[in-house]
């Protein structure tokens, strides 16, 4: 079942009177009704152009936490072969919105990490919605430890709304994890590539896309808190969402002209939820051009490269 936003509104009443027509066709042979469901059709795809083409920086957002938009469980099925993953921090626990492994892409040997959110509403809960405790940013720091150890290229896909605030998880130190983890992704001597694929909120995506290169899909958002967060602490207003995301600069093409964001990959028309296998295979082109191109450097190289990119972080959006 298609999931419509709220700005999608007036195509999911196009889309759904061309469906009407179709089911009223198939119950009676004499009716031909094609033409004209065809005619909304092309009313539809004219619409969705007009939509996505102008998204402000709340639809974005919007986009970006779209239920059916897919998720790194769904990148790693697609995209990663021979695909093995490990569980546990060693420490206290394994935390299932923290998944990674050893696998392969395209043949290469590599580690793969991601939040994943789950797609209803029991892996969900059991995903606690992407949002990790400290043993997940441990468990991560665990896996980066392994692909230095090896020599193999890291590739983390970041989806999560931020690290989990629950009491626990602060007892058990949610910041030292965040930050140790951020630490693990600087020090690391092989190649990091980062891929925002939908949301990226605040330290909770920092401690896992910390890279050489971030990349981010068309339609993802990165930011250093939520524009509900921003609103209520700076506005105390709820209403004052959308002036958040815009203050925030939180899309690709904002976060690319800072600097933050190496590369936008394109996703196809309506959002990578309407057609995940392109969305997916674009991010999979992405990812092999980058790791091609990294693949050149030594260690001290790498090490290096992905400090200067941090040190200059910002200095890009200064200077326009």
């Amino acid at each position: 079942m298609t999931h419509y936003l709220d700005f999608e509104k007036p195509l999911a009443e196009i889309e759904g009177k061309a469906e009407e027509l179709r089911a009223i066709a198939r119950q009676s042979e004499e009716m031909d009704v094609e033409d004209e469901a065809k005619a909304l059709d092309r009313k539809a795809d004219t619409l969705l152009k007009e939509l996505y083409s102008s998204l402000t920086p709340w639809r974005k957002c919007q986009v970006a936490r779209h239920p059916n938009r897919p998720h790194c469980q769904d990148y790693i099925d697609a995209l990663f072969t021979e695909y093995t993953p490990l569980a546990g921090d060693r420490n206290f626990a394994d935390d299932h919105a923290v998944m990674g492994g050893m696998a392969r892409l395209n043949g290469t040997p590599v580690v793969v990490i991601g939040q994943e959110k789950g797609h209803d509403t029991k892996t969900r809960i059991e995903r606690n919605f992407g949002m990790a405790r400290p043993e997940g940013y441990r468990k991560a720091i665990r896996l980066m430890d392994l692909a230095s150890r090896f020599g193999l290229p890291i590739v983390t896909l970041i989806d999560t709304p931020g690290a989990y605030p629950g009491k626990g998880a602060e007892e058990r130190g949610q910041s030292e994890a965040i930050a140790r983890s951020t630490m693990k992704c600087l020090e690391v001597a092989v190649p990091l590539v980062s891929v925002i694929i939908g949301e990226g909120g605040s330290g909770g995506a920092v401690a896992f896309a910390t890279a050489n290169r971030v990349a981010m899909l068309e339609h993802s958002i990165y930011s250093v808190i939520s524009p509900e967060g921003c609103a209520s602490i700076l506005w105390k207003d709820p209403e004052k969402t959308r002036e958040a995301a815009e203050a925030l600069r939180v899309t690709a093409k904002e976060l690319t002209e800072l600097g933050v964001c190496d590369n936008v990959i394109p996703e196809p028309l309506g959002g990578a939820h309407r057609d995940a296998a392109t969305a997916i295979a674009n991010v999979g082109d992405t990812l092999r051009a980058i790791l091609t191109d990294l693949a050149t450097m030594s260690p001290d190289e790498i090490r290096a490269d992905r400090r200067a990119k941090y040190l200059n972080l910002g200095s890009k959006g200064l200077a326009a």
